[in-house]
């Protein structure tokens, strides 16, 4: 399976643009909004390593700035052995703005991809319904 084009292209231009001098392990990634509008965001880190940015809620602030409040899809691109999945806390942010059937294509820089849904990775989700919304 192929990532979507237009998302793979987006989230390597993230990539190349993430600020990561103490990991240099540099992510990017690409929403697609209810509107069908992309979104794209990249890691920033600080120097007080809690206070960086992941590169998944960098483009879900893009979103929310854009007008947009619906994630239909997602892709998360990075350099590594393994496909690199959204972190906890970056999964959390997803389901606020994605149903469970939402996909995450994990990708890396060639095109190789596994994608697998935001209820598979986060199963049983607290999720905005919880609180009447």
């Amino acid at each position: 399976m192929s990532a979507p084009a237009d998302m793979s292209k987006l989230a390597l231009e993230m990539m190349a643009r993430a600020y990561a001098p103490y990991s240099n392990f540099s992510v990017g990634a690409a929403l697609r909004s209810g509107s069908g509008k992309l979104y794209g965001g990249c890691n920033v880190e600080n120097a007080a390593y809690p206070q960086g940015t992941c590169a998944e809620a960098s483009a879900i602030s893009a979103l929310i700035a854009g007008g947009d409040r619906k994630i239909t899809e997602i892709l998360v691109m990075a350099k590594a052995n393994d496909p690199v999945t959204p972190c906890g806390g970056c999964r959390q942010k997803l389901r606020e703005f994605a149903g469970d059937d939402a996909k995450i294509h994990l990708c890396d820089p060639e095109g190789h991809i596994k994608t697998v849904t935001l209820g598979e990775l986060l199963p049983m989700s607290f999720r905005p319904s919880h609180l009447g919304k």
